[in-house]
């Protein structure tokens, strides 16, 4: 029996038909058995995969994807991930649009989703936008399939907004969960995400925001570090909160980097913006500010440079379960000595987790897909088992 069989076989168990024609926006949307049908299908579609087994579900179609904010991982990962399922990708660039002569969300949403079958929107710069964007978005979408302009009704996939970062954070999930074996061995497993120094300003709160809401549901230890003034949103550490108590694990907050990497077993220092100067970004953009949101550049980096003590040194590690926790990051990260003169974690370290790092990375294609198939495939079981009985992939 293969392992993809096997895969099928336990999602047969899981109660997910809620998840059919439904879209991803924050991993708390979801229910336990539904985050364990994400993982359990794309680890499914990668051994598929792995087989040379051809994995298209649809023999034709389209993903669009729309990058409000750079991206190098989660791009790639998304147009993998369509590809993956037989879907080709083209990207919405705004600037080559008619978005800059003042087309609405609305009529752009409609207007590139006539043979859609998936989007995915990264918006995360801006505190209360991001998320209010895809809403929109997919409202509009909502509509137009409901008024017959839409022979389908495209999925969302969320790469990314101001509140969470699912595609990501489950990836990460997914990588922790083949580390130690299995969701039966993080009970009790202490992670720490912690704030680390960054020579740049701005970076979104999702990472970190993602980590609390997500792996607090696994029974694990949850520790959130930070320096004073960099707090996240408070509702999402309430989501941690409740969590925590629903699995028997816990979730607490420390002050020092040093009191959370104590004999962490997984450490995520990245570093994030301040929650009250992006709201108060947001609200410079909004009024086209330029001169204050150059101050409140100035003002951001001078307050980062108080806590260059705050990276994933080698001493650091020492303090971690057995000095050898697993080192977690979405990258790019800020390597000091490497990429910026003083950063997030130094080189020596990155350079030692090179590898589990990129297979970290490498989880993101096949979760993304994941989600795109449990919404789009009515019977998820009898798919991943006629995909297994099929042929393998053709070269010419």
């Amino acid at each position: 029996m293969s392992k993809t069989i096997e895969l099928a076989q336990h999602l047969e168990k899981l109660h997910i038909n809620n998840m059919y024609k439904s879209d991803f926006y924050w991993t708390w949307d979801k229910t336990d058995e539904e985050l364990d049908a994400i993982f359990t299908v794309a680890d499914a579609l990668r051994d598929l995969r792995e087989r040379n087994k051809s994995t298209r579900i649809f023999d034709s179609g389209l993903g669009i994807s729309i990058f409000r904010d750079n991206s190098t991982r989660t791009r790639f990962s998304f147009a993998s991930a369509c590809n993956l399922l037989g879907l080709n990708v083209q990207d919405l660039d705004e600037k080559k649009s008619q978005i800059a002569h003042g087309e609405t969300v609305r009529e752009t949403a409609n207007m590139v989703s006539f043979m859609a079958d998936v989007i995915g929107i990264r918006d995360d710069m801006f505190i209360g936008e991001g998320h209010k964007y895809q809403k929109t978005f997919m409202d509009a979408v909502k509509e137009g399939y409901r008024d017959g302009i839409l022979e389908q009704q495209p999925t969302l996939v969320n790469l990314q907004c101001d509140v969470d970062h699912p595609t990501q954070c489950m990836a990460d999930m997914l990588h922790i969960i083949h580390q130690f074996g299995g969701v039966e061995n993080l009970k009790g497993k202490k992670i720490a995400m912690t704030w680390a120094y960054s020579p740049s300003y701005g970076k979104p709160l999702s990472v970190p925001q993602g980590v609390i809401g997500l792996m607090t549901r696994f029974g694990m230890d949850v520790v959130l570090a930070h320096p004073e003034g960099y707090d996240v949103m408070p509702e999402v550490e309430e989501i941690a909160r409740k969590n925590a108590a629903a699995t028997g694990g816990s979730y607490k907050k420390v002050a020092t980097m040093e009191e959370a990497f104590q004999d962490a077993d997984i450490v995520y220092p990245k570093s994030w913006a301040p929650f009250a100067a992006m709201e108060e970004r947001t609200k410079l953009y909004q009024a086209g500010d330029q001169a204050g949101i150059d101050e409140l550049e100035k003002k951001l980096l001078a307050q980062n440079a108080q806590h260059k003590n705050w990276t994933c040194s080698e001493e650091m590690m020492k303090r971690t379960r057995n000095g050898s926790a697993l080192y977690l990051h979405c990258l790019p990260a800020d390597i000091t000595g490497l990429s910026c003169p003083e950063g997030e974690v130094d080189n020596s370290v990155f350079d030692r987790y090179l590898v589990p790092l990129y297979k970290e990375a490498s989880y993101k294609p096949y979760v993304i897909a994941a989600m795109i198939m449990m919404s789009k495939v009515k019977d998820p079981v009898g798919a991943l088992m006629a995909l297994d009985a099929a042929d393998k992939r053709k070269f010419f």
